[in-house]
């Protein structure tokens, strides 16, 4: 980590980097200031306009009103975010941070997509517009993952997908306006703090189904994932907006745009939970 070019970034000057833990991606550091300040930065040599999308994605989902570390600054190589003291889950954190994420999809979005190219892990992810859901879900979140492992020739058979495509109208459940998403919202992107509150990290924050986000904290088991969907249920209905009826049915259906992702990153297993999730759903 290259201090100089941090303080450039900063309009200050740096007094010491430390490496801290950090995702699978990028090199993460705590950073002080020589004026007091901590700062969180991280690195990676990764497409030029990657840093600059999660930039964008943060400040979005801070306009709806989601807990989100401030943008300090970025290039193409380098993103920093203001310092968030670490702390531990609590049943209040929790039920927070179900109303919180509640409020934020209710906030909304002009579309099902995103004006800028989004990034879900280290893959490029299509945030091209569609007026509705599933048109959305199948062309811009399904397809170029399942293109993807058939020309790479790890997938064999893409009936399945192309059949639970063709359904998904029937499958959506009654029609939703554009949530404001996190995107990617697994376990590891709720940064719990020390004030207690639950922060949202590492966004590919797009407009979407509101249970896509639901169905991401599940698949890899969120903690206290009862308290948070309790309260995130009791929000939404007390803001007018209830879960529609028959929500947790459509969890794998949800869950099938990061599997796919998983597969194409990692492989084998991943792929296989997807083809099964398809099968289920293809009719």
């Amino acid at each position: 980590m290259d201090a100089d070019r941090l303080g450039r970034l900063l309009g200050a000057a740096v007094a010491e980097v430390r490496p801290v833990t950090g995702g699978d991606i990028c090199a993460a550091y705590q950073v002080r200031l020589r004026d007091g300040r901590t700062v969180f930065a991280k690195t990676a040599s990764v497409s030029p306009d990657f840093f600059a999308a999660e930039a964008r994605g943060l400040d979005w989902l801070a306009a709806g009103g989601a807990p989100v570390p401030a943008v300090l600054g970025y290039d193409a190589e380098a993103l920093i975010l203001s310092w968030l003291p670490p702390g531990s889950p609590t049943p209040a954190g929790a039920a927070r941070a179900g109303a919180d994420l509640a409020a934020l999809h209710l906030s909304g979005a002009p579309t099902f997509g995103a004006g800028w190219p989004g990034y879900i892990g280290s893959l490029p992810m299509d945030n091209g517009a569609e007026p509705s859901w599933p048109e959305f879900y199948a062309l811009r979140r399904i397809e170029p993952y399942v293109r993807r492992l058939r020309d790479r020739g790890a997938l064999a058979d893409t009936g399945p997908f192309d059949r639970l495509a063709a359904r998904l109208p029937e499958l959506a459940g009654p029609p939703e306006p554009p949530a404001r998403l996190h995107g990617d919202l697994w376990s590891g992107n709720l940064l719990w703090s020390a004030s207690g509150r639950a922060y949202l990290v590492d966004p590919a924050a797009h407009g979407g189904h509101r249970e896509t986000d639901l169905a991401m904290l599940d698949l890899f088991g969120a903690p206290l994932l009862d308290r948070i969907l309790d309260s995130y249920a009791n929000a939404a209905a007390e803001r007018g907006s209830p879960l529609a009826p028959g929500w947790p049915d459509r969890v794998p259906l949800h869950q099938l745009f990061p599997l796919l992702v998983h597969a194409v990153l990692f492989g084998g297993g991943y792929r296989d939970r997807a083809v099964a999730v398809a099968r289920r759903y293809a009719g």
